[in-house]
């Protein structure tokens, strides 16, 4: 019985299947975003819903048994006990507080693809061995974001407070730019000067700018 298990959860056909059946479960928790969709064919959504739990439980059921008369082995591997944790989270009742885990659960099974797919896999387990690395990535953009605010502060304060007053608005300046959010307003205030600027005479109005300020003196 194991030997044939084991022939049904390593056969093409078999692996195939359950990628579409994960493509299809995060299909169906989008349309359930629709109201209209649950309102005319919510009846059918929920049952599609159960037929693809069942097709993984059925999977999981599979796996287990094909490595009788020890099934405890299914959970020595980490991606294996990532789908159970997933699928035994779908069982939950669906009754009060518990709707919002299982609408996780469910919305998590996506992520299955990662275990479905063996490329992806590797390209995730790359990204986990990278991450102690990434503390230094952050420890090296950390200072150069840090220089380059002291230098904000230091050439456009004067002209601009509003975006280089101090070190703090400059950083989250900095940061704004980098996402490409607002950066030609800043711009033009460093290139134009502040007081030529339309936006410069919407902040005085709006008192953002203090008076004393030397623009206005």
């Amino acid at each position: 019985m194991s030997v044939i298990c084991d022939r049904i959860v390593h056969s093409a056909w078999f692996q195939r299947a359950v990628i579409i059946a994960i493509v299809l479960a995060g299909i169906l928790i989008g349309l359930e975003t629709s109201p209209a969709l649950m309102r005319d064919h919510g009846a059918l959504l929920h049952l599609l819903d159960k037929t693809i739990l069942a097709v993984f439980i059925i999977e999981i059921a599979l796996k287990m048994a094909a490595l009788w008369p020890r099934p405890w082995r299914f959970f020595a591997e980490g991606w294996n006990v990532f789908d159970f944790i997933i699928v035994a989270g779908c069982l939950v009742p669906a009754a009060g507080p518990s709707v919002a885990v299982l609408r996780l659960f469910r919305l998590l099974r996506v992520l299955r693809l990662i275990t479905a797919v063996p490329r992806l896999q590797l390209l995730v387990g790359a990204m986990l061995r990278a991450l102690p690395s990434m503390g230094y990535v952050a420890a090296l953009l950390g200072m150069l974001f840090y220089v380059y605010a002291v230098m904000g502060v230091m050439f456009f304060g004067q002209n601009d407070p509003i975006h280089f007053g101090h070190l703090g608005k400059a950083m989250l300046t900095l940061f704004e730019v980098v996402t490409l959010e607002g950066w030609i307003e800043v711009m033009d205030i460093q290139r134009l000067g502040a007081d030529m600027t339309p936006a410069w005479e919407e902040l005085r109005a709006l008192g953002a700018v203090p008076l004393s300020h030397p623009l206005f003196a």
